[in-house]
């Protein structure tokens, strides 16, 4: 007879409830502080580090649903943190960049991000916050290696 997990041992669902946790307190500080929910952030913070994306790039970036992207992105416009430029390479698209207001604020937002990381981690080591770097990673590129038929067909790669 099969033993069926309890959700709580589950990784999947551990690591889900953990990543909701840290962006609830994280975005706690910049949606007080800026007003941003954690869906405009995140596109804020893809289009400062990577520069001008198509919405269709931000979804696969954030790996948000493309309505929440879409909404994000409009509100962000609204705001003047960013705007829409045509697509010289696809007529058929838009990029979205930061404006100066938006650069700005990202400029902004980032040391706090990276204040509440320091904060986060600050009873692991350097070694301790390589490695869960680097498993994160792994488990990202297991996920994208994942063959949908396998688990239909309940096959998981061990025989």
């Amino acid at each position: 007879m099969k033993q069926i997990t309890r959700l709580a041992d589950f990784l999947p669902y551990r690591l889900s409830i953990t990543s909701n946790a840290v962006s609830g307190r994280i975005s706690q500080e910049y949606r007080s502080r800026f007003g941003l929910s954690v869906p405009e952030w995140r596109v804020m913070a893809v289009l400062g580090d990577a520069g001008a994306m198509t919405q269709r790039e931000l979804t696969q970036m954030t790996l948000m649903d493309k309505v929440a992207v879409n909404r994000a992105c409009k509100v962000l416009e609204e705001r003047g943190l960013a705007e829409r430029q045509p697509n010289a390479a696809d007529g058929r698209s838009h990029l979205l960049e930061l404006t100066a207001a938006g650069r700005e604020m990202h400029g902004q937002i980032m040391p706090l991000a990276l204040e509440m990381e320091r904060r986060l981690f600050a009873n692991f080591t350097d070694e301790e916050v390589d490695t869960f770097r680097s498993l994160l990673g792994r488990v990202r590129a297991e996920v994208v290696d994942l063959d949908a038929d396998d688990i239909d067909s309940g096959n998981f790669g061990v025989g």
